[in-house]
């Protein structure tokens, strides 16, 4: 019987495997049911032909979400998350160093963004006048071509210390003593739950089943943009995933950029019930657009709380709507209410590095006040960043963060059942790479710490 059982090998399942490996006896097993990354839609797959844009069969699903992305480290514990829930500022700050070295061991570059790059003052100041913030962060891009040579290494590292991994198999079921995997039992001493964001629907449906205290919190619902990358060449300069932060003016609501693909590419992301969109960007493969999501908060009270099944239940609709691919729209033409056609893409400015989609109207996907709210932000974000507003700046749905549903864990990372832990995007204890390795690193210790007594 193995000692801790994972489930989940995205950031949050490697660092805490890493961390049993080098400071505890305890052997671990990590279960993934991912397969080969290039079975997701990329850029290559348009043409059908691989372009060798990067090393798809290195990695069968490790990596997670986080392993599927553009590979931006924010080394702040408050962007992502908020490490200070379970650990004291400085804590916060020492276990973002420590994750940010394990991954420039890997192969992650040594160039970094920050606080200090010339323009930072200049941009919050215009930011301000349009009443957008402009949040300043120390950052590290890796870029999507070179994630899976860096979790590879990684992967490769924790087997040398004995980390077994099962990749390829699903969890079915979590009971209190044990897992169900694929119809048979696992036991363990401990369980660490760390599901990773596209299984955080199936998560939330496991807790209520285990009568785990759960609390919904904010769900980011909204869309990819895709602008023309001469748009935003004078702001990634400065920061290369820059967060702006805005209140609507109709609703008052929270609108944000997130991860922002300079010269990137938009690509198809799938869940278990829906598709969705989400972004890559390659160090050593350009595009001439650069995309970003562009998110509506989304906060749920009484009678209904479920904001996870809300948003499932929108990547639903706009997957029915986009007959099982995601939609796309010029801003134009969701400013006039008509519904894009391939013809008006096609007179647009932009043309789509997603060419798997349905031109449509994602006013018939999206709630109104979401569609209100990410109309009125735009035409705010085009006083810091002229150009990003125009007629023909696109628009591809659904995309929707799951991380709404957040499991009730101790400082250590326990849940309410003895010897089950939990951790990362999944638990909705981290909205982040960073933040997500960090919940990781706490399980392990506290899996450590029940250990040794």
């Amino acid at each position: 019987m193995t000692d801790v059982v994972i489930f989940g090998a995205g950031p949050a399942g490697l660092f805490a495997a890493k961390e049993l490996a080098e400071k505890s006896d305890l052997s671990v097993k990590i279960i993934e049911r991912g397969k080969k990354i290039f079975e997701r839609n990329c850029p290559a797959t348009d043409t059908g032909e691989c372009v060798n844009c990067m090393p798809c069969d290195v990695m069968q699903g490790v990596g997670g979400t986080g392993g599927m992305s553009d590979g931006t480290l924010n080394l702040s514990p408050h962007i992502g998350g908020d490490l200070t829930e379970f650990v004291d500022r400085d804590e916060a700050y020492k276990l973002i160093e420590y994750i940010d070295s394990v991954f420039q061991n890997h192969g992650a570059p040594q160039k970094m963004y920050g606080k200090e790059t010339p323009g930072t003052e200049k941009l919050a100041r215009k930011a301000a006048a349009a009443d957008v913030k402009f949040i300043p962060i120390r950052q590290r891009h890796i870029g999507s071509e070179n994630l899976p040579e860096i979790i590879h290494s990684f992967q490769e590292d924790l087997e040398k210390k004995d980390v077994e991994f099962q990749l390829n198999t699903e969890v079915e079921e979590i009971r209190k003593d044990h897992l169900i995997v694929e119809g048979e039992k696992v036991k363990s001493d401990y369980i660490l739950a760390a599901p990773g964001r596209a299984g955080a629907i199936w998560f939330s449906k496991q807790a209520e089943k285990l009568g785990l205290k759960i609390s919904h919190g904010a769900i980011d619902v909204g869309v990819r943009v895709e602008v023309p990358s001469i748009v935003m060449n004078p702001v990634v300069e400065v920061s290369r995933d820059p967060k702006f932060h805005i209140r609507t003016k109709t609703f008052d609501d929270f609108v944000r950029t997130f991860c922002t693909n300079h010269q990137g590419f938009v690509v198809e992301e799938k869940y278990e019930n829906h598709v969705g969109v989400n972004g890559h960007s390659y160090r050593s493969r350009k595009s001439e657009n650069t995309n970003f999501a562009f998110l509506s908060r989304v906060t749920l009270t009484e009678p209904v709380t479920d904001t996870t099944a809300y948003g499932g239940s929108i990547g639903n609709l706009a997957t029915t709507i986009g007959g099982g691919r995601p939609l796309v729209q010029r801003l134009g033409d969701l400013r006039h209410g008509q519904r894009s056609t391939q013809n008006r893409i096609d007179r647009g400015h932009v043309e789509p590095t997603l060419k798997s989609v349905t031109p449509g109207d994602i006013s018939m996907a999206l709630p109104s006040r979401i569609v209100t709210d990410l109309k009125e932000g735009l035409d705010q974000l085009d006083e810091v960043i002229p150009g990003v507003a125009s007629n023909s700046t696109l628009l591809y749905a659904p995309e929707v963060k799951f991380y709404a549903m957040k499991i009730a864990v101790k400082n250590n990372m326990e849940t309410d059942i003895e010897n089950l832990f939990a951790a990362g995007d999944g638990a909705g204890l981290s909205r982040d790479i960073v933040n997500a390795s960090a919940t990781g690193i706490l399980a392990a210790r506290g899996i450590i710490e029940k250990a040794e007594r």
